[in-house]
This record gives C-alpha cells, sequence and structure tokens, in this order.
C-alpha cells in the first residue's frame, strides 16, 4: 500500500492511497501515466518526484538500485540537521560551509519497502483533480464533519462551575 501525494502546478496536493503495482520498479524522475494509480486519472501523465520508505530514509537519484546506503551529504535533501551555535558569534548565512554528514538513503528504484510516493502533474487528463477527489471523499464515511466545538457536544463547553 502506498501513500501516494499528487501535486499540481498550482501548489495543491492531492493524497491517496492505493496499491498501484504499475510503479514497483520505476524510477525517480520516470514518467507514468494516472490510470495506472487510480482508474479515474486516465489521461493524465505524472512524473515521480520523490519517496521514502517505511523507516523515512528518501529516496536519492544519484543511488542505484532499492537497496540502502549511506551516502556523504551536504545541506539539502536527505539531511536537514544544523549543528549547535556555541560562543557569541552571530552568523547570518543559513548554509554553513563544509558541513557534511553521512546519512542513510535509499536507492532511486521504487520497491515494496516504499512506503510514500510523491507525484508531479506533467499533463492534464479530461476531468480536473478537484473533480475527481471530490468523488473519493464522498465515497468514504466520516470526511468532511466538523471537528472541536459543535451543538451538543461536550467538546468546548463549560462542564461544571469551580469557584
Amino acid at each position: 500500500m502506498f501513500k501516494i501525494n499528487i501535486s499540481e502546478k498550482s501548489g495543491k496536493t492531492y493524497k491517496i492511497e492505493s496499491e498501484a503495482p504499475g510503479l514497483i520498479e520505476k524510477s525517480l524522475h520516470d514518467k507514468i501515466d494516472g490510470k495506472d494509480i487510480f482508474p479515474d486519472l486516465e489521461g493524465y501523465e505524472l512524473e515521480i518526484t520523490g519517496a521514502s520508505d517505511k523507516s523515512g530514509f528518501t529516496a536519492m537519484k544519484n543511488v542505484d538500485g532499492i537497496g540502502l546506503k549511506k551516502l556523504l551529504l551536504v545541506y539539502g535533501k536527505g539531511m536537514k540537521k544544523r549543528p549547535r551555535h556555541e560562543g557569541k558569534i552571530k552568523r547570518s548565512k543559513n548554509k554553513l560551509k563544509g558541513l557534511r554528514l553521512r546519512k542513510t538513503v535509499r536507492g532511486r528504484v521504487i520497491s515494496p519497502e516504499i512506503v510514500q510516493i510523491n507525484l508531479k502533474v506533467i499533463k492534464e487528463g479530461s476531468k480536473k483533480l478537484e473533480e475527481v477527489f471530490k468523488k473519493e471523499e464522498t465515497k468514504k464515511e466520516g470526511l468532511g464533519k466538523p471537528v472541536g466545538k459543535q451543538a451538543g457536544s461536550p467538546v468546548g463547553q463549560q462542564v461544571g462551575n469551580k469557584v
């Protein structure tokens, strides 16, 4: 089961969970048909932009295969840590020079160990993504109900008077 994030140029992202056996053995930056993921996405052309596995290791385009590998990374994809600033020296730069850490990353080929896949729309189909995913939401029960303060619910209401 893959958690698939499909983003369009406007910045809106749609999320679905699907088996999608057509994605296995594909590589990062490969172009795929939308109907391989979801039958309602016919006519869409999507590009795989990123992925991560069940442990949170990101897939890197410069690592071949499906396995894990330890790479020496600079600040950017796969490494977000920054060192602690000790002393009173003020630093104005966001990116520190010379900082590299050895991190574990996954290969660029999608395997069953991958959990999350990020896709971007290259070519749109006949239906808009908004229409496709509105249908999907109405099929699921419980979506669209507000959470928090509701009439008749004890959440947010005062239960007793304490002095």
